[in-house]
């Protein structure tokens, strides 16, 4: 059984959560237990984890959910989602998820949105049977690392 939570305090726990699952989503590292301090405490933030019930409570998902105001709404993004490569195709990306939009709606957002790797098919697949549709936009990208080596 699944179980989603939010992370309230940035634990060792936690930590070794982050540890395991960042690298199966990216090059970057994970936070260490100070990093993910910072990032509980800001009030933008809401960093939710899947819990295996049915393993002894091991965090097997996570999902950090971003809302904030502008002057034209309230925005969602949806950020790092990424599980257990163990646990995968059995609903914690789907819970996640369905918890981040119970989020954002409570909040006041209309629309969420997120950005997903098409390598990432499974994902890309769930997102659209959750409702989210490929968005006609161009996304820009500013390196400020790649900038400051040209200064």
């Amino acid at each position: 059984m699944i179980e989603v939570s939010v992370a309230n305090e940035a634990t060792d726990e936690l930590a070794r959560a982050f540890a395991h699952l960042i690298p199966q989503l990216s090059v970057s590292p994970p936070p260490d237990r100070q990093a993910l301090a910072e990032i509980i405490a800001s009030p933008s933030n809401t960093i939710l984890l899947a819990r295996d019930r049915s393993n002894g409570g091991e965090i097997v998902g996570t999902l950090t959910l971003v809302t904030f105001r502008i002057p034209t709404n309230v925005r969602a993004w949806i950020e790092d989602a990424v599980v257990d490569s163990k646990a995968r195709g059995r609903g914690v990306g789907q819970a996640l998820t369905a918890e981040a939009i119970r989020i954002a709606r409570s909040r006041g957002a209309r629309n969420i949105d997120l950005t997903s790797r098409r390598s990432r098919e499974a994902a890309r697949r769930m997102y659209e049977r959750m409702g989210f549709a490929p968005r006609e936009t161009s996304l820009f990208r500013y390196s400020v690392r790649e900038a400051k080596k040209a200064d």
